[in-house]
């Protein structure tokens, strides 16, 4: 991991299109600005750790749920 110090109004570049700059800070916050192109997806961590976490549950298979699921198309299958 990187470290950096940054006072208000500096900022850091990441690539060739992605600028990062410090706008304010105020007691323990700190505002930034990000300068990217509009293709590139930018989320807070806590965001991404949940759109993660949640990717990982829906991969998840109930057996049970399953079970039903291939009961209820196999009924329906028979009706037809």
């Amino acid at each position: 991991m990187l470290v950096l110090t940054r006072k208000a109004g500096e900022g850091l570049i990441i690539g060739d299109d992605i600028t990062i700059k410090i706008i304010e800070i105020k007691g323990g916050s700190i505002r930034i600005g990000i300068d990217a192109p509009k293709e590139s997806k930018i989320y807070r961590q806590e965001v991404y750790d949940r759109i993660i976490e949640e990717n990982k549950m829906a991969t998840q298979w109930d057996m049970d749920a399953l079970d039903s699921l291939s009961t209820n198309l196999s009924t329906e299958k028979k009706e037809k």
